[in-house]
């Protein structure tokens, strides 16, 4: 029951996503996302989800990961991305404040967040490395984004082996 940020994302492409106030830019950093803009700030996590659903008809609300790791987005005009969508889903969302007060949805003024990851070479084919199945992972660390690892032989989701114990060399 905190307040939660709708926003729109260059992560693999345009997407919607949602997230609570306090995770910008946190939740941005950790998808990948080389852009973000809040649109809307919601008074739940259930409110932003309803929005989410909604915006959801007209955009990706995922990331393709693996097109995320192949470079750098194409820069997007979020502002304008967000001039086009917000109409389209204004009935939903004069609806949501009807029956949960005029405050639970707000539109936002805000600036579009620019996110640059320490790269030095994205891979141009993208091979999955998993310490489950290979417990030895090596390779030359070529950059970090979003969760990702991205080693010269492989890309790893570091946050799925979260509680594992490593040792790293060089």
């Amino acid at each position: 029951m905190t307040d939660h940020v709708v926003y729109l994302s260059n992560t693999s492409g345009l997407k919607v996503g949602i997230t609570r106030a306090n995770q910008i830019p946190t939740r941005w950093v950790d998808q990948g996302a080389t852009q973000a803009l809040p649109i809307l700030k919601v008074k739940s996590r259930f409110l932003s989800g309803l929005v989410e659903i909604a915006i959801a008809e007209f955009l990706a609300d995922k990331t393709n990961w693996r097109a995320m790791l192949k470079g750098d987005n194409v820069e997007i005009d979020l502002k304008e991305e967000a001039r086009k969508l917000l109409p389209q889903i204004d009935a939903r969302v004069y609806s949501l404040r009807l029956q949960y007060g005029f405050d639970a949805v707000e539109p936002v003024q805000h600036d579009i967040v620019n996110i640059r990851y320490p790269v030095t070479e994205y891979p141009t084919k993208i091979t999955s490395l998993n310490f489950d199945k290979d417990p030895v992972v090596t390779g030359v660390l070529q950059g970090i984004k979003g969760q990702y690892l991205i080693f010269d032989t492989g890309v790893i989701n570091i946050r799925k082996f979260t509680s594992y114990e490593v040792t790293a060399e060089y």
